[in-house]
C-alpha cells in the first residue's frame, strides 16, 4: 500500500484530531472522504454546476444536497398559501424539481376606533397575514389595531425525473415553456474568445 506525508501546523493540530475521531479513528478515511468531497465539488464546479442544499419534508424537514444548475423558478400565492417550483439539471443530466409550499395561513382582523367607517377584513393571501384590508388605514396597518394570525407547517418535496417532458405535469404550465427552453441549452457554453 503506497505512503504519502502528510505535514500538519500545529494550529491544525487539533482538527485532523478530530477528523479522525469522526471517521472512527482512521485519518487516512477522513482526509479520503475529504479528497472526494473535494474534487466531486471542484470538477461539477468546473463544468458549471453548483452545490444546491435545499429543505425537503414537512415544517424544518431535512437539508438534501446535490450538484447542479438553476433552470428556472415560478412562484404563485393563493388566499391559503403560497407555493415555489425551482427545476434544476442535475450533472447526470436528469431534472431535479423542488417544490417549496408555505404553511397554511390564517388572519384573524378586528377593527379599531383608527380604523374608518366600514373598514374591510384583511385582503387575502400575504395581505391577509399581516392583516391589512383594502380600505383599512395605516395606522392599523403598522399594528395598532388588534390581529392574531396562525400557520400550519409547510413542507417542501424534491423530485428527479429523466426528462423535461416527464415535467409537463408536475409544474405549472409557464414554468414548463421556461424549462423546456433553457433545457435546450447546455449548462455552460465555453467561448474561445
Amino acid at each position: 500500500m503506497p505512503n504519502k506525508t502528510i505535514y500538519v501546523s500545529g494550529e491544525d493540530l487539533e482538527l485532523f484530531q478530530r477528523a479522525q475521531a469522526l471517521a472512527g479513528g482512521s485519518l487516512s478515511a477522513a482526509i479520503v472522504a475529504a479528497l472526494r468531497r473535494y474534487v466531486d465539488i471542484e470538477e461539477g464546479r468546473a463544468a458549471g454546476f453548483d452545490e444546491i442544499v435545499v429543505k425537503v419534508g414537512p415544517g424544518v424537514g431535512r437539508k438534501v444536497r446535490f450538484s447542479g444548475v438553476l433552470l428556472g423558478e415560478w412562484g404563485a400565492a393563493s388566499d391559503q398559501r403560497m407555493e415555489v417550483y425551482r427545476v434544476y439539471r442535475s450533472r447526470t443530466g436528469k431534472f431535479v424539481l423542488h417544490v417549496d409550499r408555505s404553511p397554511d395561513w390564517t388572519s384573524n382582523w378586528t377593527p379599531t376606533e383608527n380604523d374608518p367607517a366600514g373598514a374591510s377584513p384583511p385582503a387575502g393571501g400575504w395581505r391577509g397575514l399581516i392583516g391589512m384590508g383594502q380600505n383599512q388605514s395605516w395606522t392599523s396597518f403598522l399594528g395598532l389595531g388588534e390581529q392574531t394570525w396562525g400557520f400550519a407547517e409547510g413542507e417542501a418535496t424534491l423530485e428527479v425525473v429523466e426528462t423535461v417532458e416527464q415535467l409537463r405535469e408536475k409544474i405549472p404550465d409557464e414554468l414548463y415553456t421556461l424549462i423546456a427552453r433553457a433545457a435546450e441549452h447546455p449548462p455552460v457554453e465555453d467561448l474561445d474568445i
